[in-house]
């Protein structure tokens, strides 16, 4: 009989490729969004800094970004969930350039530019951008999608020691099982208990 490949979760394709950006993988990500235009770059960094689905972030208007609070307000729009706000931090640098690029402030004053999109473009067109940074960062195969960067930022939430319902919360799980499984993912602390058993021991 045949064997099966092996698959992990949803963290790993029906071969067993692993869907997310690993570390070095998200660095050369950021490296290469820096040499492409502000508006690609401003889209690119959104996904990798909240997690969010590429048609959230299309979904983004000046009234959704908080820049006092520090955060993005998020309307679910995965069909089984729709119209569920969630609230994502974001770095204070993000969201300074956000607000220089798209005069967010200004157009918070009128009340029909409040609710324009950020970007217009269409979900094929994102895809496509993001899917060229990828390619100039050298990321290909399985985690080289918007898909990705957002199972990335779960790998990377739960190692950095985020608790695992804001884990949820930010990503907009309706179970938190689902986000359990970023807990799969092999870390530093467990390599290094790896590394110990490598090591010969001598007498």
């Amino acid at each position: 009989m045949r064997e099966q490949p092996y698959f992990s979760g949803s963290l790993f394709n029906n071969l067993g490729h692993r869907k997310y950006l690993n570390a070095a993988e998200r660095q050369r990500f950021i490296r290469a969004a820096l040499h492409v235009s502000i508006a690609i770059r401003l889209f690119c960094l959104t996904l990798f800094w909240s997690g969010a689905r590429i048609s959230e972030v299309l979904a983004l208007t000046p009234a959704a970004i908080d820049i006092e609070s520090g955060v993005i307000n998020i309307t679910t729009l995965k069909r089984r969930r729709r119209g569920l706000v969630r609230q994502v931090p974001l770095p204070r640098s993000l969201l300074t350039a956000l607000n220089r690029v798209f005069r967010l402030r200004h157009r918070l004053r009128e009340p029909k530019r409040a609710t324009e999109r950020l970007w217009k473009w269409s979900r094929t067109t994102a895809w496509r951008y993001v899917k060229a940074v990828m390619i100039a960062a050298g990321i290909i195969g399985a985690p080289a999608t918007p898909k990705g960067l957002r199972h990335a930022f779960g790998v990377h939430a739960v190692r950095s020691g985020v608790p695992l319902h804001l884990v949820q919360k930010w990503l907009g799980h309706a179970s938190i099982r689902t986000t359990a499984i970023y807990l799969d993912v092999i870390g530093p602390e467990e390599r290094g208990i790896a590394t110990r058993m490598w090591t010969p021991t001598t007498k």
